[in-house]
């Protein structure tokens, strides 16, 4: 009898004692003769074995050709880590389904199906080798990289601001007054000294014509001063002294006349009193006339001709104040620009310093951006940046660094001309500039691509490095490395912690190794690689 002739008894032995409906031994015999020879002779050992228990008999020593059967260590078998989404399946509740009892015997076919269980791997693995070579485990080959440590590391930052204008006011009239004309619109463009709006200046005009008729008046009157009195009033002052003099001899006569009667008692001293005082009242007279002709033989005086000029030179400085109120009553654009806001309209009454309009610089634009004050120390005015604005990066030149810290910042500003020729047209003041500024740290680590990381516990991260070296063909040890990430850029990682310079890491693959796994290095990059 052979080994397949015996399974298929003991098979049918075994259904036979539990009282069931036994299946064809044709149908037996199929299922045996699937079988690898190699395990039905383990299943006949086992069913003997399983006999000589129950009656109590000693075990037999059989020498079989299958008694040295290769060791498979689980641990050495790499399997792959798969990870399978979350599937929310909907919750199906089922009625309660009350089954009768059944009480089955114990049967003996379970024993034979555990026991092809339990040696089937076995004699796969047997049956898979022509010999009694022991199975090698696994190498995994992987994509590694040698770490090399930094002194230290550079980060990009960015800090953001504004475009300007690098010059911009907001015009207004100096005067108030009724504004009678606006001579632009806003968007027009201007030359520096344009008109851009007048006031009404008819009350100005008035003054002037009135100063000037002053100024006209005293110019005569300095003539007459320059020229010197008419010979006609030289005459009449010569007349006038003559007849006082004639007058005072005439009165001394009298007066002597009446001293003579007075002496003799013949007039009393009233009268002669008032002779005497008459006389002398006509010699003041006389005096008086004589220094007026003296004045007009003499000529006008040159302090009067002095005072007089100083006069016109008033009315003038009069007439010039209002000449320049004329012109402030007339906005001129400072400086070449655009239009960029206009605030009132024709008729409106606009006072001394409102606002009518703001004119902005075209040509060059510059941006404000503020940047803390370390920072601010290190850039050097004469220096280019690399200042973003939009989707574009224009080179900067720094061209000032503003004294002051912004209190609600606490930045420092700095000014950057943006001299690109086409920036003007392809920008608008306002807009957001942004200072792209790479600073170095000074710390310690290395440099790792990021799919070299591995999540870890409290959110830390690991790197899984080459161990020891084995002697299964060049393979490695992997271990697992805690370490700490100081700065993301793109695709790689500053890393520092429980790693050193030389450390080979692996750096693709991660979630197919662990701590312990057989690994082969298939290519060694570089950091910057």
């Amino acid at each position: 009898m052979t080994h397949v002739d015996a399974l298929i008894d003991l098979s049918l032995a075994d259904l036979s004692r539990a009282d069931l409906y036994p299946p064809s031994r044709c149908r037996v015999s199929r299922w045996v003769k699937e079988m690898p020879a190699k395990m039905v002779t383990l299943l006949i050992m086992g069913d003997i074995y399983r006999k000589r228990v129950k009656e109590g008999g000693d075990l037999p020593q059989m020498n079989l050709p299958l008694a040295h059967l290769p060791q498979v260590s689980l641990s050495q078998v790499n399997l792959p880590q798969v990870s399978l989404p979350q599937m929310n399946l909907p919750q199906v509740s089922l009625p309660q389904i009350n089954l009768p009892q059944v009480n089955l015997p114990m049967i003996g076919l379970p024993l034979t199906l555990i026991a092809v269980a339990a040696v089937a791997p076995t004699v796969w693995l047997a049956g898979s080798s022509e010999g009694n070579t022991q199975l090698a485990p696994q190498v995994l080959p992987v994509e590694t990289m040698a770490l090399e440590g930094e002194s230290s590391y550079e980060v990009s930052r960015t800090y953001s601001g504004e475009i300007v204008a690098r010059r911009s006011s907001d015009l207004g009239f100096e005067l108030a007054g009724t504004v009678i004309d606006l001579l632009v619109e806003e968007g027009d463009t201007v030359a520096a000294g344009a008109s851009l709006a007048v006031l009404d200046t008819r009350d100005l005009l008035a003054q002037r014509q009135q100063l000037e008729a002053q100024r006209r008046q005293l110019q005569a009157q300095l003539q007459e001063l320059e020229v010197g009195p008419r010979q006609e009033d030289i005459a009449v002052a010569e007349a006038a002294v003559s007849d006082l003099s004639n007058q005072l001899e005439l009165a001394q006569l009298q007066a002597a006349r009446r001293a003579a009667l007075y002496e003799k008692g013949a007039i009393s001293r009233e009268e002669f009193d008032e002779r005497q005082f008459g006389a002398n009242a006509i010699a003041d007279r006389l005096q008086q006339a004589r220094s007026r002709l003296e004045e007009l033989l003499n000529g006008t005086r040159q302090e009067q001709i002095s005072a007089q000029l100083a006069q016109i030179d008033q009315i003038d400085a009069r007439i010039d104040a209002v000449d320049i109120s004329i012109s402030k009553s007339v906005l001129y654009a400072p400086f070449s620009g655009t239009v960029a806001e206009r605030t009132i309209d024709e008729g409106t009454v606009a006072g001394s310093g409102q606002k009518v309009m703001r004119l902005v610089e075209n040509g060059i634009l510059e941006a404000r951006i503020g940047v803390p004050e370390e920072l601010a120390q290190q850039l050097r005015v004469g220096s280019r940046q690399s200042v973003m604005v939009g989707r574009r990066t224009y080179s900067a030149k720094v061209t000032a660094r503003l004294p002051e810290v912004d209190e609600a910042s606490q930045t420092v500003t700095m000014v950057l001309e943006i001299d690109d020729s086409s920036f003007s047209n392809e920008q608008s003041i306002g807009a957001t500039a942004r200072l792209q500024v790479n600073e170095r740290q000074a710390e310690e680590g290395y440099w790792l691509p990021n799919t070299a990381l591995v999540a870890s516990d409290r959110g830390l991260w690991s790197v899984y490095v080459l161990s020891e070296q084995t002697d299964n063909g060049g393979a490695f040890q992997v271990a697992r490395r805690d370490v700490e990430v100081l700065y993301s850029e793109g695709d790689r990682a500053f890393v520092r912690g429980l790693v050193q310079s030389g450390d080979v890491a692996i750096v693709n693959g991660t979630h197919r190794v662990v701590p312990g796994q057989l690994v082969k290095p298939e290519n060694l990059s570089s950091p910057g690689s």
